[in-house]
């Protein structure tokens, strides 16, 4: 599984890098974590605010922290 963290390394995105990182452990999955801070490759992402959570190349939450229930879910629809 692949997850990406858009953000520029904001507070607001390093926190959501720990609790993607938490989710995944709870999840129980093996996943590669990408950070994309350059603007341009953010922008190509069509978010209006970071931090952005891109899982398995789709955009799954912009311009928030997503809960880790939250994430737990997405990682689990991503996986079946």
């Amino acid at each position: 599984m692949e997850i990406k963290i858009l953000g520029m390394g904001c507070p607001k995105c390093k926190r959501l890098e720990e609790v993607a990182r938490e989710a995944v452990a709870e999840a129980g999955v093996e996943a590669e974590f990408t950070k994309v801070t350059r603007i341009g490759e953010i922008m190509n992402y069509d978010i209006m605010s970071t931090p952005g959570l891109v899982i398995n190349g789709k955009v799954v939450s912009s311009g928030r922290i997503p809960s880790k229930a939250e994430i737990v879910a997405w990682i689990r629809q991503e996986g079946t």
